[in-house]
């Protein structure tokens, strides 16, 4: 039995895109991605009988496996062959047991851990704790059948298998930005539909900035003046409709409204809320009716309480989380306009002072909601250890050290963009090796790392829409996911190589529009003709 023990030699190889090692070398590891915690395998192929309905088995009633049933016997099993062909033994079914059949909203620290027994004879089996767990293992089990064009069969090769896995951070995810370009419902949901191929399980939906703000507000109708046209437009029940569809699929949604920076957008509908009308962001802190707005578009999207098991918020968003930017703020329009620079001198305040008043008093209206604010690095470079502990410092920025904000006891996401490791996936000509070789806990101490819960492939959408999303951020966004996922020590870009050029054949196999894995630049389209696994 070849055990996932890789050598430290092959642990070793150096990184390089060019470097393949062929698929069925010694030591090439198997096409599962991302690449599971722990397994080992055999040398035996077993036959796999395909089935319409009833190849996946749970005791006792769940509605919700039973949608994921029928989705993965689709994913399984893609080709409906007609000439009866099948083999005289092998596997007809694979029994599932799960501890609790709760399936409320996911949130942080679900546990996602399974367990996956291929024999050799007989049939296979998968238990988890939690039906997101079942959701992961049914991924995996997905990868490992493969269909046989010449004997028209399915198999899985290289029984028996025996898989431990669990994901080594527990948030990890995409960023979308529906405000510098719109994203059509149907868009969103076929990006939610590519995240658990490679177990990812946050969309973090960045919902407005200055060019647009897309979202019906019911207390304040007129922010979505600020559309980009009558028909880009979110009403509530189609926020309510992806949240479900992401729950379906074990994927958290966590919505981010910017503040008070990038934020220009809000003022179309509510200029008193906006320091001039020529002078538009940030959003005006010396005036309660900006805090009023802010206060009540949080409450329609936390509900004013954080979900439970069995008992989520009445808010349009379920998840725990809530994120409010903070970033990239230029206090000069608040010196300029005299009404806001005389507020400022009349409470003692600089406009640095002026903005460390409004990210804190936004973050406390979150937490007074139950919610914990997610910010961005430039808030916690403002307090540093004075920051609520509630809150999630998303660390976009090399100059914010992450050991310096995880020493301070919070929580944290990691991205940095803008470098030759980016998870800015608008930084179209980083290949998916370097963005494969960011390591979210780089100089972290071991006993510090958990405090890293995870993070995301940030998807600016300065430069895509509904036409081009996907090849932009797939399968880029596969090395991100194998790295928030799988032991630190799979970290080879040559032995991952061929996985993610199999992966990304996966993909395509499967709609979603994954773009060649050697571009030099993301999404661009193959150089000549070519199979699938070498562009």
């Amino acid at each position: 039995m070849l055990s996932s023990l890789i050598s430290a030699t092959l642990l070793g190889i150096a990184a390089s895109a060019s470097v393949h090692i062929p698929r069925d070398a010694p030591g090439a590891q198997p096409n599962i991605w991302p690449m599971p915690s722990k397994y080992s395998m055999g040398d035996t192929t077993v036959g796999v009988t395909s089935s319409a309905t009833g190849f996946f088995t749970v005791t006792g009633t769940s509605p919700f496996l039973e949608q994921a049933f029928a989705r993965y016997t689709s994913l399984t099993f893609p080709h409906a062959t007609t000439s009866g062909k099948s083999l005289a033994s092998g596997i007809t079914s694979l029994a599932i047991t799960v501890k609790s059949l709760d399936d409320s909203f996911p949130q942080l620290g679900d546990d996602e851990s399974y367990t996956l027994d291929v024999p050799a004879t007989g049939n296979p089996t998968l238990s988890a704790v939690t039906v997101y767990g079942v959701l992961r293992g049914l991924e995996t089990f997905s990868q490992l059948v493969t269909f046989n064009f010449e004997t028209e069969t399915y198999e899985i090769q290289g029984a028996p298998w025996s898989i431990t896995d669990a994901p080594r951070f527990p948030h990890r995810g995409l960023m979308i930005d529906t405000a510098r370009h719109f994203e059509t419902i149907a868009s969103i949901k076929k990006m939610i539909d590519s995240l658990p191929y490679a177990k990812l399980n946050v969309l973090h939906w960045h919902m407005s900035d200055t060019q647009s703000y897309p979202l019906q507000v019911k207390s304040y109708p007129k922010l979505w003046n600020a559309a980009y046209s009558d028909v880009e437009r979110y009403i509530q029940e189609d926020v309510a409709d992806v949240v479900e569809y992401a729950r379906l699929r074990g994927v958290r949604v966590m919505v981010e409204f910017d503040m008070p920076g990038h934020a220009g957008s809000w003022c179309t509908g509510y200029p008193e809320i906006c320091p001039s009308t020529t002078c538009l962001q940030p959003l005006n802190v010396a005036n309660n009716q900006t805090f009023a707005v802010i206060e009540a578009l949080l409450m329609e999207c936390t509900g004013g309480r954080a979900s439970a098991p069995g008992n989520p918020s009445p808010g349009l968003f379920k998840d725990n989380f809530i994120h409010l930017g903070g970033d990239e703020v230029d206090t000069s329009c608040w010196s300029s306009t005299p009404s806001v620079a005389a507020w400022l001198k009349q409470q003692g305040m600089s406009p640095d002072d002026g903005y460390a008043y409004f990210v804190k008093r936004a973050a406390d209206i979150a937490i007074a909601q139950g919610h914990r604010p997610v910010q961005w690095s430039e808030v916690f470079d403002h307090f540093q250890g004075k920051l609520n502990k509630q809150t999630i410092v998303h660390i976009w920025k090399s100059v914010t050290n992450v050991t310096s904000v995880v020493a301070l006891g919070y929580d944290t996401l990691v991205n940095v963009g803008y470098d030759k490791l980016s998870w800015y996936l608008d930084n179209l000509n980083v290949m998916w090796d370097a963005v494969y070789m960011n390591e979210p806990c780089a100089g972290v101490p071991d006993n510090l790392c958990p405090k890293v819960l995870g993070g995301h492939g940030e998807m600016w959408g300065e430069t895509v829409d509904a036409s081009d999303i996907q090849q932009t951020v797939w399968p880029r966004l596969a090395a991100i996911a194998e790295r928030l996922w799988s032991p630190r020590t799979v970290n080879s870009t040559t032995l991952a190589h061929t996985r993610i050029e199999s992966f990304r054949c996966l993909l395509n196999r499967r709609g979603i529009a994954a773009a060649p894995v050697n571009n030099a630049n993301a999404r661009s389209s193959p150089g000549g003709p070519g199979g699938c696994l070498t562009q």
